[in-house]
């Protein structure tokens, strides 16, 4: 390397550092440089896709098999295909009344971090009252309570990700 490049590399790095980049590949006129900064951590591989609902597709991929088994996934054992599905939610008696989310977005129990959430398990509730927000789209979405009663369960937890339709809450009818 000639002055002129290890000075443009000495810059690159400074770079790097001020704008706390953790790591860099460069491949230049046959040159490769690779830079790990110490001390610092590498950001988390990407999560895996989850298809849209992987709970409703499985109960009806094994309704159609005898055995009940399910199919293994290319590269994954069974035992990893049916741990990779999330777990539906428990089955509630017939009595309670269900809060779905009308959107898509993420749950949030509480109206901001810290502060206690808008209802816990053995509240009792009334029709209009806020139970939680669902944020879509960098929009807060306040999702009321449409029957009255106690809260006997919350199927959603704080930061997940909720779809259309999915359960939120399970009022006991007063």
């Amino acid at each position: 390397m000639d002055p002129k490049e290890m000075k443009e590399l000495r810059e690159l790095i400074e770079f790097l550092k001020a704008n706390e980049i953790a790591e860099f590949d460069l491949e230049k006129d046959g040159l490769k440089v690779r830079l790990t900064f110490a001390g610092t951590n590498p950001p988390p591989p990407p999560a895996p896709a989850v298809p849209f609902d992987m709970a409703r597709l499985m109960a009806a991929f094994q309704g159609q098999h005898p055995s009940g088994s399910y199919a293994a996934v290319p590269g994954q054992s069974g035992e990893m295909a049916a741990a990779a599905a999330p777990a539906p939610p428990p089955p509630v008696e017939e009595k309670h009344h269900i809060v779905k989310s009308p959107i898509v977005g993420t749950f949030y129990e509480s109206p901001s971090p810290g502060s206690p959430p808008f209802v816990k398990i053995g509240d009792t509730v009334e029709v209009g009252q806020v139970l939680c927000i669902v944020e879509a789209m960098k929009l807060m979405n306040e999702i009321e309570s449409d029957a009255a009663g106690v809260i006997v369960e919350r199927f959603a937890q704080g930061g997940q990700p909720v779809e259309y339709g999915q359960s939120l809450f399970s009022i006991k009818p007063q």
